[in-house]
């Protein structure tokens, strides 16, 4: 059975001077997914579907064909109201999912300061996927703490980590704070 995957454009949201897209909408297979975003070096959000029965609901077959044994699995919770941004890496592709809460996540590429934005969680979820070299954050939205599941393609080494930061400020413009009105 052949699957044909689909992509939808991302709309574009503007705030300011700074122009901000919502990543590109990819329906496709996870490994298909991590070439299309490392081939046109941009952000890929992946829909995942829950299955649901009268005995719960689950994620299933999360990231089949996407994993590597160089990889790492990690998860990490996130308090209301805070920022965690800016850092990118050399190597390392990140697949970020929303377990609990809301996460808002802003991802920048330097060289033509392109930047997208996107609000994922419990009620809209998916996987992230964030190739090198683009600089990305997360803020924690709503009203409890936010819960992120995380593989990244390379583990983290103490002595060599892959990792570069900046100031969560420090992509002018970037709208961390929820939006009113």
């Amino acid at each position: 059975m052949t699957i044909k995957a689909t992509t939808t454009p991302a709309p574009n949201l503007q705030k300011g001077p700074m122009r901000v897209q919502t990543p590109r909408v990819y329906d496709g297979g996870w490994a298909e997914a991590h070439e299309l975003a490392q081939a046109q070096r941009e952000p890929v959000f992946v829909p995942v579907t829950p299955f649901a029965d009268d005995r719960g609901w689950s994620l299933m077959n999360m990231l089949h064909g996407a994993m590597s044994q160089q990889g790492q699995i990690n998860f990490s919770m996130q308090y209301p109201g805070v920022v965690k941004a800016w850092h990118r890496h050399d190597k390392q592709t990140d697949f970020w999912m929303c377990l609990v809460g809301h996460i808002k996540a802003g991802i920048y590429r330097e060289s033509d300061s392109t930047t997208w934005m996107l609000v994922t969680g419990e009620k809209r979820p998916g996987v992230l996927i964030i190739p090198p070299p683009l600089w990305h954050g997360v803020a924690c939205v709503g009203p409890q703490p936010a819960g992120l599941l995380y593989y990244v393609t390379h583990a983290y080494t103490p002595a060599h980590p892959d990792e570069f930061r900046r100031p969560w400020d420090s992509v002018d413009g970037f709208p961390w704070e929820s939006r009113n009105g």
